[in-house]
């Protein structure tokens, strides 16, 4: 467009806005994709999160409750009974209308709005398509305690993640570790056998010392025996009476036994 249609195109506008006609001034925003860098989701210090806009895409017949759409879904937080304030786009020298939520949907919220005199002009009609520049505190807040609560969502599917890839990794190398498990097992199964085999080994080896040594230590006992018997010192006194020792050995006695003599 040359510089001379741009003069005429800023003279337009600028008698539109002196004579109170509605213009509504949108910026060209792209259907798709993001304005700024992704975040990962987080709180961006520099934006102001209680203040948003959004078009009016539907009203009542006595235009108190109105339908908002909006380009930023974080108008998600709302709950039903919010207040939320409101100025009509290009309006600001107005004082703001107050609404109240009562319902929302993904990029969409509807408000309930007592009355657009503070905001609006009575004599005007109020048309579907019209942009309000919204600030809501507890939105801001909400915004907030959101981030909060995802970091906290994120370090746990973190945790999960991690989890996962750990079973996963374990299903990929399973047939692998059941090989390497059998492998140990079966190295601590020969190494049993061999120390069985050395213990039965060991034992048998000691059973023939245990043969030799009871054998000499009979061999000994008896050697002893023989010896204790042999230098068994006998009694002195007489342990049975010499009548029925010569009875025994056949000799001439009398048929009664003599009495015995004192001393």
């Amino acid at each position: 467009m040359s510089t001379f249609g741009h003069f005429w195109l800023l003279i337009f506008f600028f008698v539109a806005a002196r004579q109170g006609l509605a213009i509504t001034l949108v910026p060209n925003l792209p259907e798709h994709g993001v304005l700024s860098p992704d975040n990962g989701g987080r709180i961006d210090p520099k934006i102001d999160y209680e203040r948003f806009s959004g078009r009016v895409s539907d009203k009542d017949d006595r235009s108190r409750v109105y339908k908002i759409r909006v380009e930023n879904n974080n108008t998600k937080f709302f709950r039903s009974g919010d207040l939320v304030t409101f100025k009509v786009n290009l309006q600001n020298n107005r004082n703001p209308c107050k609404g109240y939520v009562r319902s929302v949907e993904d990029f969409h919220f509807t408000i309930f709005v007592e009355s657009l005199a503070p905001c609006f002009s009575t004599s005007e009609y109020f048309r579907r398509g019209t942009v309000l520049n919204f600030h809501s505190q507890v939105l801001g807040i909400r915004v907030f305690e959101a981030t909060q609560f995802r970091e906290q969502m994120i370090v746990r599917k973190e945790d999960f993640l991690k989890q996962l890839n750990e079973i996963n990794h374990f299903f990929w190398t399973f047939d692998q570790q059941k090989v390497k498990t059998a492998i140990e097992y079966d190295e601590k199964i020969n190494a049993l056998q061999r120390e069985k085999r050395k213990a039965l080994d060991d034992m048998i080896a000691l059973k023939q010392e245990k043969l030799i040594l009871q054998n000499e230590l009979m061999k000994k006992l008896t050697e002893l025996d023989e010896s204790l018997l042999f230098y068994r010192v006998e009694r002195q006194d007489l342990m049975t009476d010499r009548w029925n020792l010569d009875h025994d050995a056949g000799l001439p006695v009398g048929q009664r036994p003599q009495a015995m003599k004192n001393p």
